[in-house]
């Protein structure tokens, strides 16, 4: 460069009259307004749009703030660099002061999400894994704070410059909070309104230290591994069922898959035994009306003595007992294979546990109960 271009050079930087930024990106947060060696003309104007605060630093240190508007630099508008500088009647020749120009509108649908999964202690799974991930807005609340915690001497600072570092900060702290919460492990993702809220109150102080304002803050999803996602539901639906009613419908089943097995003698057996139970179930529910009102009976007929108590079985199953069950229901046990032929069963009268196929009366669930062929005549 010829020193005839020095001279322009200098000449165009240190009277530019204007301080002015059009910006024409979306990313750009702080933009550092270039001159020849940061001279500033003495009465230059100052403009300054809306969405944007300026900022002027004076050898490091935080001067005066402007916002929107158009300002004729001063020291009546200058104050603190005025009192920084020590002029006491004003200055006429140019200043040097480095000024910054900070966006201050909405940096909306910024990207979060947990890295890692989330370990947490769940009361009935024990130790699960959860990962996270949604959106967030933020603004630039103290321009003045923001430039000296956060810019520094950058001369373009884009909001991709502070997400690694505000994506890191919320994943500690939502990692924090849902930790506090001890929520059950289903309702995480059907409370993610209210988490998202929980976790914006928690994390705007830590942004407010900066400078920064967090405006808004969104879980769009709580996701669990696909195993530990099957088990609850499993688990919820068992907690929704009605045991008896759920006895009765794998009853039924069993009664279904053993007259498929029509060949087998365990098939047999097993339809031979729950046609029994069913035989009974309808002779009582019959019995009323087959019978007629019992008091239309005539005076002085026989009453016969209230009826046996159902026995109660009790059951192992990896060496814990189980029980007490009804007859029809411990044949359903051991119809969905939940017990075997080897298990040992207890009831009333019983002097010690026995295997159930050394058990008289439930003989039947093993089949073989066919009698043997009529003898010669």
């Amino acid at each position: 460069m010829d020193i005839f271009s020095k001279i322009k050079e200098k000449l165009t930087h240190e009277f530019i009259d204007i301080i002015e930024w059009l910006d024409y990106t979306d990313d750009t947060i702080a933009h550092r307004f270039e001159r020849y060696q940061n001279e500033i003309k003495n009465g230059a104007k100052l403009i300054v749009r809306e969405g944007q605060t300026a900022v002027f630093v004076n050898e490091g240190q935080l001067a005066d703030v402007f916002t929107p508007g158009t300002y004729d630099l001063t020291t009546k508008n200058l104050p603190i660099l005025a009192t920084l500088k020590g002029w006491k009647y004003g200055f006429n020749s140019p200043f040097k002061a480095e000024v910054y120009f900070v966006n201050t509108h909405l940096f909306t649908d910024e990207k979060w999400g947990t890295k890692s999964p989330i370990t947490l202690s769940d009361e009935r799974f024990g130790l699960v894994e959860i990962r996270a991930f949604g959106t967030y807005a933020f603004k630039i609340s103290d321009a003045g704070k923001f430039i000296v915690d956060i810019v520094g001497t950058d001369n373009n600072f884009t909001n991709f410059e502070i997400n690694e570092h505000l994506k890191s900060l919320i994943a500690t702290r939502f990692t924090d909070t849902v930790g506090e919460a001890n929520l059950p492990i289903e309702l995480y993702a059907a409370n993610t309104s209210e988490l998202s809220d929980t976790c914006r109150e928690v994390m705007a102080p830590e942004f407010e230290s900066v400078g920064i304002a967090l405006e808004k803050f969104y879980i769009e999803n709580v996701s669990m591994p696909e195993d530990l996602k099957k088990e609850i539901f499993e688990y919820s639906r068992i907690d929704k069922l009605d045991l008896d009613k759920l006895t009765k419908f794998k009853t039924a089943k069993a009664i279904e898959a053993a007259a498929k097995n029509e060949g087998g003698t365990a098939g047999a057996g097993m339809g031979m035994g729950m046609g029994f139970v069913l035989a009974q179930q309808m002779g009582g529910m019959m019995s009323p009306q087959m019978g007629g009102n019992p008091q239309m009976q005539q005076a002085g007929a026989p009453v016969p003595p209230p009826m046996p108590a159902a026995a109660q079985y009790f059951y192992a199953v990896n060496g814990t007992q189980q029980g007490p069950v009804s007859f029809e229901q411990l044949q359903a046990l051991f119809a969905g294979r939940t017990i075997n032929r080897d298990s040992l069963v207890w009831k009333q009268g019983m002097a010690n546990w026995t295997a159930l196929k050394d058990v008289e009366e439930l003989k039947s669930f093993l089949g073989g109960n066919t009698p043997p062929p009529l003898p010669n005549p």
